[in-house]
């Protein structure tokens, strides 16, 4: 008999609910201070999770949730970057 695989589970920024990784994006703080989006899920850095919905995209945006993750601004081209990807992700 196999085992089980584990799915890892990551914690939303926008909602706070518990969701498997491949579900959410990552958002990501280089050493260097970048913010950038990891569609990989391996790039150095402080990361920071958020679901594809558009409405938990503009809950975390409002509440500047990813600001508070990341101790810094994140440039509005970012949130764009953000919410075009989850309409992609979405279709």
């Amino acid at each position: 008999m196999a085992p089980i695989k584990r799915v890892p589970l990551r914690k939303c920024t926008g909602c706070g609910e518990m969701k498997p990784k491949n579900q959410l994006v990552r958002v990501v703080k280089s050493p260097e201070g970048e913010l950038s989006l990891d569609l990989t899920g391996k790039k150095s850095g402080r990361g920071a999770y958020v679901c594809t919905d558009p409405a938990c995209l503009a809950s975390a945006r409002k509440a500047r949730r990813l600001e508070k993750a990341f101790a810094c601004r994140v440039p509005d081209a970012l949130y764009e970057e953000l919410e075009a990807y989850a309409q992609h992700a979405n279709e």
